[in-house]
């Protein structure tokens, strides 16, 4: 039985790539793989207790100084070498250096890294790639958007590429009138539409554009935002100057959001760049139809006037339009459009599929690695089809 472990910088508060990681590490050992979880600081949480409940190792190396914490290395090699896993498979920048550079002292038979978002990042990241983009066996982008982002930038080489979307538990995220009915009425909400946002309260998020575009909406409407983060006390002034504490609600960092979306109308995401955005993927699967800024991952998600609508990033009278818009919309069109949206995460991002594609990747690469190495199988040249990032892995071996 193969070991695979997941490398991440931190369990303890939890996005969209965090997320994936979980669903995919439970999802391995369910299929009898043996997994860990690596993470660089923190203790886990609940996360942790979540995953050893489900079969899956936690470890963290508590390391206090980023990267540079040269304690946490040495765990990590010490307990590479007693566990000799045959997979190492890291998501998020920092984990991503970690895993590269162990492989020089600690080798192993395959490293894969996964691109979680289009934005590169600053110089310095920039260079960490570049610099040490020989070192993975395979780099794997979660939307086509992403994979052609860091190869135009030249951080990855194109034959070593391949596109393996977020993956959905369709069945755990899906519409529940009785749940629905419940949550109104505690809200006191009859008639209203009801607007659900969710996600780190982070620029990235742009919810300063979603507050005015909202302010702009017929008052009857409400939203709800599930997320905490460094903006938080500038995004509840900015509402109470436009005169929206009545109508919108920070409700935090909420572990479950599905509640929320299934007692909903629409999802909205204002973001400025993504990768797949997980929160979309979760609210498309509830059933719901939505809003989305037009930018790289969301467009391989949302399907205009089929699915949602799309709005272009930063502008406030954009997302207004295309809000009001789904609003406008008779009650049961709307729910036509999230049956349309739901079926669509079903057909191409369900969580099993993922899971085989990603068992194809593993079983593929420990056959041309058989023995652990300080260094990858050589690739051959390819370059990415042109088919959707959703149709499979877009370069193979």
């Amino acid at each position: 039985m193969n070991q695979v472990t997941f490398v991440l910088p931190g369990l303890n508060r939890l996005g969209g790539a965090e997320r994936e990681a979980i669903l995919l590490a439970k999802g391995l050992a369910r299929r009898g793989w043996r997994v860990s979880m690596v993470a660089l600081s923190g203790d886990g949480g609940e996360a942790a207790q979540d995953l050893t409940a489900a079969g899956v190792t936690f470890l963290t190396l508590r390391m206090r100084k980023g990267v540079a914490d040269p304690r946490g290395w040495i765990r990590f090699h010490r307990w590479l070498r007693e566990q000799a896993p045959e997979v190492l498979h890291a998501h998020l920048p920092h984990a991503t250096w970690i895993v590269r550079g162990s492989r020089l002292a600690a080798p192993v038979r395959v490293v894969v890294d996964t691109l979680h978002t289009s934005f590169a990042g600053p110089a310095t990241r920039r260079l960490g790639y570049r610099m040490t983009g020989w070192l993975p066996d395979r780099v794997t982008a979660v939307s086509r958007g992403v994979a052609e982002a860091y190869v135009a930038a030249g951080l990855v080489r194109p034959e070593r590429v391949t596109i393996l979307p977020n993956g959905i538990d369709v069945d755990a995220w899906a519409p529940d009138a009785a749940e629905r009915a419940r949550l109104r009425a505690e809200l006191g909400l009859t008639n209203e539409f009801l607007w659900c946002a969710a996600g780190r309260l982070e620029p990235v998020k742009d919810y300063p554009s979603l507050l005015r575009a909202f302010a702009g909406l017929p008052s009857p409407s409400q939203l709800v935002i599930a997320g905490s983060g460094t903006q938080e006390a500038e995004l509840r002034t900015l509402a109470a100057e436009m005169a929206l504490g009545d109508r919108v609600r920070f409700l935090g960092f909420q572990a479950d959001v599905r509640h929320w979306m299934r007692a909903a109308d629409g999802f909205v995401l204002s973001s400025l760049w993504e990768g797949l955005p997980m929160s979309l993927l979760e609210a498309s699967a509830c059933g719901l139809s939505s809003v989305a800024t037009s930018v790289s991952g969301t467009r391989e998600v949302l399907v205009e006037a089929e699915t949602g609508f799309l709005a272009e990033p930063g502008s406030a009278e954009s997302l207004r339009r295309a809000m009001n818009r789904l609003m406008q919309m008779r009650p049961e069109n709307r729910e036509s459009m999230g049956m349309n949206a739901r079926q669509r995460i079903v057909e191409q991002f369900g969580l099993d599929a993922v899971l085989d594609r990603l068992e194809d990747l593993y079983r593929d690469l420990l056959e041309k690695n058989p023995h652990p190495r300080r260094y990858p199988a050589r690739a051959q040249s390819s370059a990415l089809s042109g088919a959707p990032a959703t149709a499979g892995p877009t370069v193979r071996n």
